[in-house]
């Protein structure tokens, strides 16, 4: 396992509207350009157990986006998913890439829906030659919030976020991973690390108005998975109980020849369960395009 700190060291920091966000990028800039987009409460460090075999085909790009990971993270942002959204596109735009395929999971998927509704309803500097979306809340009306996340969307978020601790974390983590793939201590330590950095903790609550903002935007963003033109791919663990096999059997009956993998093992954050497995996944789908 890569450690935080290599990881770091291997990264830079671009300034976006004034913000410095963390990035990452390897691989051969002659290679299709791949994207790879985090999920809450984490950062990019969630696909260091694929970024080798990755970057070994693709140009790989990631970040930690506004208020996660080793980004800012300023009290006073609204953190809009368009807003994230359109962070992705400047550092895209930053490394020379137009054209790119996704990679994302949970909160990065509701970003990933942003960018591929972008392209379906008008015309703009990026394509998306693909889409592949791990465990995540494509659909408000199948995402099952845990305690603390419905907590922390509550008026009592501020006070709440006082108030986690690293033992409470660590119990939520292996309450959503698979029961045969808990998270290990290093997993849980550097976790906490980013989620805590800069003072992560003090925006927890305002990150997490992603979950209002899906409904709003359900329109548009589950309608530019029905209306893409371009290949979408699910891989999902089953045993996630916010977002598992109830959410891939949603998208099934919602997705015209919906393109799904179940992984009946695995949890919430599948590519760091078993990255070799997703990795295996992504790839086949990615031949098969």
């Amino acid at each position: 396992m890569m450690t935080l700190d290599e990881w770091q060291r291997q990264g830079a920091y671009l300034t976006v509207d004034g913000q410095q966000i963390f990035i990452r990028h390897a691989g051969d800039k002659s290679a299709p350009a791949l994207l790879l987009i985090h999920g809450y409460p984490s950062a990019s460090w969630d696909w260091e157990g694929m970024w080798n075999a990755l970057t070994e085909r693709y140009y790989v790009i990631t970040l930690d986006m506004l208020g996660f990971g080793l980004s800012d993270k300023p009290k006073n942002a609204r953190y809009l998913i368009s807003e994230q959204a359109d962070i992705c596109q400047a550092v895209l735009r930053q490394c020379g890439v137009s054209d790119y395929h996704i990679l994302a999971h949970d909160y990065g998927d509701t970003v990933a829906q942003e960018l591929l509704s972008r392209q379906v309803h008008t015309d703009n500097e990026f394509y998306i030659g693909s889409v592949c979306f791990l465990n995540g809340g494509l659909f408000p009306e199948t995402h099952k919030p845990i305690l603390i996340q419905k907590l922390l969307i509550s008026p009592l978020g501020p006070l709440v976020t006082k108030l986690i601790t690293k033992q409470k974390f660590a119990r939520s983590l292996q309450r959503v991973f698979g029961p045969s793939t808990p998270p290990t201590p290093d997993v849980i330590d550097t976790l906490w690390q980013l989620l805590t950095h800069n003072e992560g903790l003090a925006v927890m609550h305002k990150l997490i108005n992603y979950m209002p903002q899906r409904k709003q935007y359900r329109k548009r963003w589950v309608g530019a998975i029905i209306k893409s033109t371009i290949p979408v791919k699910l891989i999902a663990g089953a045993k996630d109980p916010i977002s598992g096999q109830h959410m891939m059997d949603h998208y099934r009956t919602l997705i015209p020849n919906a393109n799904v993998t179940e992984m009946p093992m695995l949890g919430h954050y599948p590519q760091i369960e078993d990255a070799g497995a997703i990795t295996t996944a992504y790839l086949q789908f990615r031949d098969s395009v």
